[in-house]
């Protein structure tokens, strides 16, 4: 007899969510001498019939008898490519925003200094994760004192590193509040972008320098944009205070925008404050969400 729907969450209410399904194997049997079971994880299309079809993830949909249904439950869907990556493998794609930038690794922790700029980002030790080596507090404060006299952590909010630092007297380098990394689809970006005429009707002149570009509105609004690898990220996106409320900067990311998808991007990242509400927000209308929160520490000041 087909275990009733109710036994095990399946039924004809998940077609088009995704399942996974413990069914019996006609025909065939288990290590323990029993009928051999198996388990499929995919998107119901159908069910009725005395069947149901799960298509999993890859390969051909599976017709099941619902007779051969042992258990089963709707699962979350599964998260995008693009919020698979890890917290490391995403800022290190968002090093290409810095061209110029120096790096040197110290175990698994990068070391990350920049001659031009004084962002954090760009001058700061990437500890997302244990170091695996014995002296790596030492070498990072000596590798800063030759170049940017402080020494600036980057940890993941909650993780060992950021416990490590803040028990050795390591505070925020500049304020409370993490830093959040987004990310969204070009696709889904655009049309964000594309919903929110700017109100000023003159152009955005881009700056190429290879997979940089740096796009003007005259004096009043600029950002900076790189690709590689088929991310393009932004940084650096401002507005003259006189011009603000406008829509020009959403008229620059619009030209970075396009400027990345013309070179095959599909994912688009920047980095906002967490306290940032009104970027948040707009950032969110345009699909961004959140892949990881991190802090900067610095030790304290003598």
């Amino acid at each position: 007899m087909p275990v009733p729907p109710e036994a095990h969450g399946l039924g004809p209410h998940v077609v088009g969510q995704r399942v996974v399904v413990r069914r019996i194997l006609p025909g065939e049997t288990g290590p323990s001498g029993g009928p051999a079971m198996t388990d499929l994880l995919g998107i119901c299309l159908a069910w009725g019939d005395g069947s149901c079809v799960v298509a999993p993830e890859h390969g051909d949909p599976v017709t099941i008898r619902l007779a051969d249904i042992v258990s089963g439950k709707p699962v979350p869907p599964r998260p995008s490519p693009r919020l698979r990556v890890s917290p490391l493998e995403a800022q290190t794609r968002a090093l290409a925003l810095w061209p110029d930038l120096e790096t040197e690794h110290h175990g698994a922790w990068l070391l990350r200094h920049s001659p031009t700029s004084t962002a954090r980002r760009a001058n700061s030790v990437l500890a997302f994760g244990p170091s695996g080596v014995h002296d790596d507090l030492d070498a990072v404060v000596q590798w800063y004192a030759g170049r940017t006299g402080r020494p600036i952590a980057a940890v993941i909010t909650g993780s060992p590193e950021h416990a490590f630092f803040r028990d050795l007297g390591w505070g925020a380098e500049s304020n409370d509040d993490d830093t959040l990394f987004q990310l969204a689809s070009v696709a889904s970006a655009r049309r964000g972008l594309g919903s929110r005429q700017a109100r000023s009707t003159k152009p955005a002149v881009l700056e190429e320098d290879g997979d940089l570009v740096v796009a003007r509105i005259g004096d009043l609004a600029s950002g900076v944009a790189a690709y590689a690898d088929d991310w393009v990220g932004f940084r650096s996106i401002e507005v003259a205070e006189s011009a603000r409320r406008q829509g020009l900067g959403l008229q620059v990311m619009a030209a970075l925008l396009e400027w990345g998808a013309e070179r095959g991007a599909r994912t688009a990242y920047l980095q906002v404050l967490g306290d940032n509400a009104p970027a948040l927000a707009l950032y969110a209308g345009l699909g961004f969400v959140t892949h990881h929160a991190y802090r900067y520490l610095a030790p304290p000041t003598a």
